[in-house]
């Protein structure tokens, strides 16, 4: 079995290179606002590793205490990256209360009374609590569907909550396990190894996410009009597809409605093409506010444009035909 500095030094070379890879995702996809916590999160536990080794130089628990602080605050830079991931805002004052408490009640447990098992079990209640936070945002459906690097995040995680709550139980004094950061022993070895493996699967698992998240935005950026915005003829003849395909199946109707711009000509002609661009984008702004969620406006060419209108009838179609020529009269006068 490896000894236990010689996986602490593997803890931080492991860190430094997801913080590098990280670093990389960060630099080439600078909107990418996940990848920066991320980055954040490899590189302060690389520091938080290489401070918990000063323990093997120096007679004292301080250097330990640092990196383990250090440590769960990288852990709490992780999870803030997964809120990022899913547009939920992050809070840093919940990280340092988090980062902050765990050093205090460790220290009060080195200083006022010297306990391993309490030390143990501050520093596993630590590092679980962001994990646990963000275990429902990477295990639940997004968009009908659970993103595949999350769900590998999201299992990683239950299995590192699992494995900091077998470990602070084992070091109870009643149970009598070893627990010794300086001092090799099996089963502190074997935690460390298995915590190194389960921290690089869960990056892998971010990793995964981001690709999930960048190709889903290529795919989406080849369905949309790049001048309005709104669907273009690629994904107006995808929707048709399925909304035949679903109306056979159950029988319900669905209304298509085809527009074209009166007078878009005479706009283009007189005002030049800038204000003919700024037309169309206007309509599509009017028109979509007298759209219902799930009813699709695209642009099919020119001047013309057309809205899917999934479960609707004939008498709703005219009603929502109504309604999208009363806005943009309202709007015109």
């Amino acid at each position: 079995m490896l000894s236990i500095p010689t996986l602490w030094t593997a803890f931080v070379v492991n860190f430094l290179a997801l913080g590098l890879i990280w670093a990389y995702v960060m630099r080439s996809y600078p909107k990418f606002e996940a990848a920066r916590f991320w980055t954040a999160s490899a590189f302060v536990a690389t520091a938080g590793a290489a401070l918990a080794m000063l323990r093997f130089a120096v007679d004292s628990l301080m250097p330990l205490l640092a990196g383990g602080s250090v440590l769960i605050f990288a852990g709490c830079l992780a999870a803030m990256g997964i809120k990022r991931f899913y547009d939920q805002p992050v809070s840093w004052r919940a990280a340092a209360l988090i980062t902050g408490s765990s050093f205090s009640v460790m220290l009060f447990f080195i200083v006022g009374y010297d306990s391993v098992s309490m030390r143990v079990l501050v520093y596993s209640l630590g590092q679980s609590v962001p994990l646990v936070m963000t275990l429902k945002l990477l295990l639940s459906r997004q968009h009908g569907r659970i993103n595949p690097g999350a769900r590998l995040a999201g299992t990683v995680s239950v299995l590192m909550i699992a494995l900091y709550a077998v470990r602070a139980v084992a070091a109870l004094p009643q149970f009598g396990a070893s627990f010794s950061f300086v001092h090799h022993s099996p089963i502190q070895s074997v935690v460390v190894l298995v915590l190194m493996f389960l921290s690089m699967s869960w990056n892998f698992g971010f990793l995964l996410m981001a690709m999930d998240r960048l190709r889903n935005e290529v795919a989406d950026l080849a369905l949309l009009d790049d001048l309005t915005g709104v669907g273009n003829r690629r994904h107006l003849l995808q929707r048709l597809t399925e909304e035949c395909a679903r109306s056979e199946r159950s029988g319900e109707p669905f209304a298509l409605l085809a527009i074209d711009l009166d007078g878009f000509k005479a706009i283009n002609d007189t005002h030049g093409h800038a204000a003919g661009d700024a037309c169309l984008q206007h309509f599509t702004l009017m028109a979509q506010t007298r759209l219902r969620p799930g009813d699709l406006l695209a642009r099919t060419g020119g001047d013309e444009f057309s809205i899917v209108l999934p479960a609707s009838t004939l008498r709703e179609g005219a009603m929502i035909a109504r309604r999208v020529l009363e806005v943009c009269r309202e709007d015109a006068r």
